[in-house]
């Protein structure tokens, strides 16, 4: 029996019931490779097959989910999903919404056939390590690896709704410990990619030393206020911590500290964010959310201003408007709210005028979860970067703290870069920033 059909037997199963449902089939293949001492340290094959169902019955929600796909195991998944949403709360805004379209990604364009073999694959991770560890006063390369992983996802309803995308990554990535002395350090970097020929090992090798080599010698700064530049890695993740100020979701739960303040100034008038999903130059791309709704683009930030807050249609239901196509669901988990891939606009700041005068760059942080508050925006961080003047690097920086709140840091923008970086997963597009009056304990 296909998907199709092993999907309507169960939506009938659901309709038989008097309820309504939606079905989430996720399906995934990746090959995982890792290197040590000049050998394979790690060939892992997975493949994996998931439905997950959501039923909603008299207001009540029941979700289950099942890894096995003969007839007996999706019986059995509809009425424990049927059992579960009888001993659920009422949820009045949880709805499956009439959605009859078929949507379909291009294979071709987001999962290319690629002809590789799994011994070149291993060769290229042989070599990175070994390529890497050649590399002067380098002690090992203690995490490295080659990634090929295919998903998809295919999303159906109650309603009619018929949705299918399919997406291709490979990624290589290596990180080297380098000891010189009583001095130690260890950096790393990746690359993404969908097709293998585009991966660029000479690269990712001299970029993962040169990164390591640089920080080496690294010390701490004097304690005090300094303008900072997060880099192209740094920015979106500091970004993505305080992700929940654009949430539907924690808005309808009383936690967003943005929720009363749509149409207001929150940050600097330079700042504008958008979410951009259907950039396909990104791997966040998505042509439809976890709910099956069309994904769109979508302005956050206008000019300074909250210009919107990302929904799903049960958070767009209780704030009386419309689902962004930001809904989050796999096939064991309930229904949320998630951004794709964010990209911040470019401004009018050239290298020149951001790399003036004296400042911070900060390309590693550390704690970024525990050390922050998305609620009330405090944050304090491990930081290392360098301190640089006039474009030029003065010293490599390291054993420092970055603390401050992050909704005061997004008025403190003094410049925004006239280029937009994508981070090495190609999940967030960013210019550079400069914020001014950071503090830092050194």
């Amino acid at each position: 029996m296909g998907i199709a059909s092993q999907a309507e037997q169960i939506l009938d199963r659901v309709r038989a019931a008097g309820a309504e449902g939606d079905l989430i089939i996720d399906q995934g293949e990746a090959l995982s490779l890792k290197a040590k001492d000049g050998a394979l340290e790690e060939h892992k094959v997975t493949s994996s097959q998931v439905f997950g169902l959501r039923v909603i019955k008299d207001h009540r929600v029941g979700t289950a989910y099942s890894e096995a796909a003969d007839g007996e195991s999706l019986a059995a998944l509809v009425d424990q999903a049927l059992l579960n949403a009888s001993y659920a709360a009422v949820e009045a805004h949880e709805k499956i919404l009439t959605n009859a379209l078929k949507l379909e990604t291009q294979d071709a364009q987001l999962s290319p056939d690629d002809s590789t073999s799994v011994a070149e694959k291993i060769e290229l991770a042989l070599a990175i390590e070994a390529r890497l560890a050649a590399k002067p006063m380098v002690k090992n390369v203690p995490y490295n690896g080659v990634q090929d992983s295919v998903g998809e996802r295919r999303v159906y309803s109650t309603t009619g709704l018929e949705a299918r995308s399919k997406a291709r990554m490979m990624h290589c990535y290596a990180y080297a410990l380098i000891e010189s002395g009583d001095k130690n350090a260890m950096e790393g970097i990746g690359q993404a990619a969908r097709r293998f020929v585009e991966l660029d090992p000479d690269r990712l090798v001299d970029q993962a030393y040169q990164n390591t080599f640089d920080i080496l010698h690294g010390a701490a700064i004097p304690s005090g206020k300094y303008d900072v530049i997060f880099d192209e890695e740094i920015l979106p993740s500091l970004f993505q911590v305080f992700s929940m100020m654009f949430s539907g979701k924690s808005a309808k739960d009383g936690v967003n500290p943005m929720r009363d303040k749509l149409g207001e100034q929150i940050a600097d008038s330079k700042l504008t964010v958008r979410d951009l999903p259907l950039d396909t130059d990104g791997f966040g791309y998505a042509l439809f959310d976890g709910e099956g709704t069309p994904a769109q683009a979508l302005c956050l930030i206008q000019d300074g201003a909250l210009s919107s807050l990302i929904h799903n249609s049960m958070t767009a239901s209780y704030f009386n408007s419309a689902s962004t196509g930001h809904g989050t669901r796999g096939p064991r988990s309930t229904l949320g709210v998630g951004v794709h891939q964010l990209e911040i606009d470019a401004g009018t700041a050239d290298d020149a005028a951001l790399q003036a005068g004296e400042y911070l760059v900060v390309t590693d942080l550390s704690g970024l979860h525990s050390g922050a508050n998305p609620i009330s925006g405090e944050f304090s961080f491990g930081a290392s970067g360098y301190l640089c003047r006039d474009g030029a690097r003065v010293q490599p920086v390291r054993g420092i703290t970055v603390a401050g709140n992050f909704y005061e840091l997004l008025r403190r923008i003094q410049l925004v870069g006239s280029v937009q970086h994508w981070n090495w997963e190609r999940s967030a597009k960013m210019p550079s920033i400069r914020f001014t009056d950071l503090s830092v304990s050194g």
